[in-house]
């Protein structure tokens, strides 16, 4: 089993916050996005792919005030986006960097790997939405609680259908540098890591935080979500 980096989340108080701060961030405009009825949010894009990170993009995502979502009554939207503390960190600190996404070509073994380990990363909900290059559908894990786990250190799963995002983007002008992760229970954190097939990314012992640093138009910047 393998899986790569797919994708970083950003979470934001309100989309076009979001978006203010990206350009403010990175020196450029994120592209369009698009809406997810399951959730009841909505995201911006960027392409951020290189040869390292092939595919990869930055989401800026928040949820939608005017949409209604899908998803059952009791459950939680995904990314922890419905969190009491992370919605005050937002509101306090602004948009910031809480999570990632691994893409993989069995969602379904994947989920079974981290079972094996105790680990319940969530039921493989079908999502999908339009695009003017056609029609994006995935499955994705979810946990009923909308949890990310490990502060966002142990990544969502996602597995593509014949469509990827990044297929219609546009280079952004901004490229992934590189993504390091620590937590307390990094022991912990390399065995699921091994479980899904997660290679490459540094991991050490100490305080909840993924940092992620780019090339931008505005030379390196680096971004830390600290324990978020």
């Amino acid at each position: 089993m393998t899986a790569r980096i797919d994708h970083l989340v950003i979470a934001a108080r309100e989309l076009e916050e979001g978006a203010r701060w990206f350009e403010a961030t990175f020196g450029i405009a994120p592209g369009p996005g698009g809406a997810h009825p399951l959730m009841g949010t909505h995201n911006r894009l960027a392409k951020i792919a290189t040869a390292q990170f092939p595919g990869a993009y930055l989401e800026i995502i928040a949820i939608d005030p005017k949409a209604a979502r899908q998803r059952a009554a009791g459950t939680h939207r995904w990314f922890d986006l419905d969190d009491a503390a992370l919605q005050a960190r937002l509101a306090r600190g602004g948009p910031r960097l809480v999570h990632f996404v691994v893409s993989v070509s069995n969602a379904a073994a994947a989920v079974h790997a981290l079972a094996h380990e105790r680990i319940d990363r969530g039921r493989l909900l079908e999502a999908s939405r339009d695009t003017p290059a056609g029609r994006l559908s995935w499955q994705i894990t979810v946990r009923d609680d909308g949890q990310r786990l490990f502060y966002g250190a142990l990544p969502t799963l996602i597995q593509w259908g014949s469509v990827h995002p990044t297929d219609s983007m546009a280079d952004s002008g901004v490229s992934l540098r590189s993504l390091t992760l620590a937590h307390p229970r990094a022991d912990d954190l390399h065995v699921a890591m091994r479980a899904i097939g997660l290679a490459g990314i540094p991991l050490t012992a100490g305080p909840p935080n993924l940092r992620a640093a780019f090339d931008t138009p505005r030379g390196i910047v680096t971004l830390d979500s600290q324990g978020s």
